[in-house]
Formats: C-alpha cells, sequence, structure tokens
C-alpha cells in the first residue's frame, strides 16, 4: 500500500479483523513522510465466488443482490438499510461455511438468508418467504 500523503511505501503498525463486518481494519505508516492512516479492507466475493442458479447457470456471486432482497424484506422497520447492511453481513459470514471450490447453490444462500431473518425479525422472513421460496427436502 502506498502513502496517501506522498505516494511512499508503507508498513503496518496495528491490524485487527472485524468479524461482524467481514473487514480487517489496520493502521500504516508511511516510511518515507511518517504519515499514520487507518484502512479498512474487505474480501470481493463478488471475483471470488460463483453461484449455481435454479437452471444451472453459473454467475458472481452479488453482495448487493442479497442486501436489496434483505432491504426489500425489512422495509417495515425504522431503519430499512441499516438493518439489511447488517443482515446482509451476517448472512456473507455463515455462508463461507458452505462455500466448496468457489461455489454456492442460490438455494444454499436463500437458505441461510431465512434463517438469519427469522432469527431477526419474523415479518421479514415472512415476506422474503413469500418472494424466495425454498423446495422442500
Amino acid at each position: 500500500m502506498v502513502c496517501i500523503q506522498c505516494g511512499g511505501p508503507t508498513r503496518v503498525t496495528n491490524s485487527r479483523a472485524q468479524r461482524r463486518h467481514n473487514q480487517v481494519w489496520r493502521r500504516r505508516r508511511c516510511r518515507r513522510c511518517g504519515a499514520l492512516f487507518s484502512t479498512v479492507e474487505s474480501a470481493e466475493y463478488g471475483l471470488a465466488w460463483t453461484v449455481r442458479g435454479k437452471n444451472g447457470r453459473l454467475q458472481p456471486f452479488s453482495r448487493d443482490k442479497l442486501l436489496l432482497s434483505l432491504h426489500r424484506s425489512c422495509a417495515h422497520r425504522m431503519a430499512p438499510l441499516k438493518d439489511a447492511a447488517g443482515l446482509t453481513d451476517t448472512v456473507i459470514n455463515k455462508l463461507r461455511e458452505y462455500v466448496e471450490a468457489g461455489s454456492l447453490s442460490s438455494q444454499t444462500i436463500t437458505e441461510v438468508a431465512q434463517v438469519a431473518l427469522q432469527r431477526f425479525d419474523k415479518a421479514a422472513s415472512v415476506h422474503y418467504v413469500a418472494f424466495h421460496p425454498t423446495p422442500k427436502r
């Protein structure tokens, strides 16, 4: 990483994982000018994961698509965007357990999201299930 002040090389002086947001916070110091600044790093799951749809087609994972579907289900809440963003982070955190060779099924994403919503808000869960039904096993 280069310095935001002078463009020189930097070194990491402190680092902390933020599991809730799937991010890593780092404090950096420039070796040239001594500037101190923080960065937040997060994985780009769209480049790492693919999703198998019901028809078998593969497409890149989209955090935004998940966020929008959760936001629609949380529309009745006081802070729907904040709630949906937190739920999205929770679902992505849980999805990491189900990734096999960089791939997930859309059904797995739906099931994990339904469980998270069920625990968070029953009304949002009912709305989500109405628009994202899962086949019985």
